[in-house]
Order: C-alpha cells, then structure tokens, then sequence
C-alpha cells in the first residue's frame, strides 16, 4: 500500500485527481481499497455514515465514480446499490462520468453574475473549446458552471481542480488555460490576481 491516508483528508469540494492511478479498475476492493475502507468505517457509529469519505475516495483515485464503483461501496457498506446512488447523485460532488484532468468551475452565481462570471465561463469554453460539462478532445479540460463556491467576496470565482482563483476576469481566462496547457505544477497563492492584474 502506498502512503496511509486517513478518511478526513479526502478533499470534500467537487474535485477529481489527475493522477488517475486507478485507471477503469475496481479501487475499493482492492487491498489498499479494502484497508481504506475498513478505516472509514470504524470513525463512525454506523457502517452507511462512511458512505460519503467512501465515494470521495473512489473519486480521489479515479476523477469520477463508476457504477461498479457504487456497487462495490454498497456491497462494503452493507447498503442497497440504490441507497448508494442516490447518494452519489444526489452531491453535486462526485462525477458520474470521465472528467479532463483540469476540471474547471466557474461560480455563476449572484456575486459573480455581477462580475461578468457569465463571460468568464464563455472564455474558458472558448479557451479550452469544449462545451459546458463535456471533456475536451484531448482529455485535459473540463468546465463546468457552478452555483456557488463560496468566496462571494472575491467574485469571480473558479475553482481548477482543489485550487481556488479568485476575481478571474475574463482578461484573465487566457494566462489560466495556458498554464495548465503548460501544465504548471502548482499555484502560488495569489496566482489568479498576479494573472488578471488584480490586488
């Protein structure tokens, strides 16, 4: 088993890895699989309240979570393959379906409408030429519109995978996508402003 993680690490926003290192394979039912799951559980009273950290996980190795994987989570968690997916469909969280190594949120919401939000989702479609929840050709890019990701005070707001930039513009959009096409390993805080010219 690689490195020990415990359940409360798995990031909770919607995210995915770009490592990808579980390919279309099973992950909980793996040995490493079956130890995480075994953790899980034991921080909680009741088996079904891992069920979220669970999903996390899966999507954590693979960037979305499968049918087989939510019935490898029922099957661990002793819960219906039903109770699971609603679960799994009910959180805007978890992925159902492949996403680009770079996943893209893009707040629309109230705070962000007002600071051309709109216009910054329509850049980095324009950008990344995908449309709005579809993968690009090349896999790297997904983008997606988001209500609300909570930082209204620094609208607009994106979210790239676990990191957030704040008062994107749509200026802004072109220097983002160009370093993750360079595939630019990590993001100073304050990245987004130094790229839009902000504070």
């Amino acid at each position: 088993m690689s490195r020990r993680v415990h359940p409360a690490v798995v990031p909770a926003q919607p995210f995915h890895l770009a490592t990808r290192e579980a390919g279309d394979g099973p992950v909980l039912t793996t040995d490493e699989g079956r130890e995480w799951v075994e953790t899980a559980v034991s921080r909680y009273p009741q088996k079904k309240a891992a069920l979220l950290p669970l999903l996390s996980y899966v999507q954590s190795k693979r960037g979305w979570v499968t049918p087989g994987d939510m019935a490898d989570a029922a099957d661990a968690l002793d819960l219906t393959p039903a109770f699971v997916h609603s679960v799994a469909t009910f959180y805007t969280m978890y992925n159902r379906r492949p996403v680009g190594r770079h996943l893209i949120q893009v707040c629309t919401n109230i705070a962000c409408f007002l600071n051309r939000g709109e216009e910054v989702l329509e850049r980095f479609l324009e950008e990344t030429g995908t449309h709005e929840g579809e993968m690009s050709a090349c896999g790297n890019f997904t983008v997606l519109e988001q209500e609300c990701l909570g930082a209204c005070g620094f609208a607009t707001v994106v979210h790239v995978n676990e990191k957030c930039f704040e008062n994107v513009t749509p200026e802004g959009v072109g220097a983002i996508v160009q370093a993750l096409r360079d595939d630019a390993a990590a993001y100073p805080n304050g990245a987004a402003r130094a790229v839009e010219g902000g504070d």
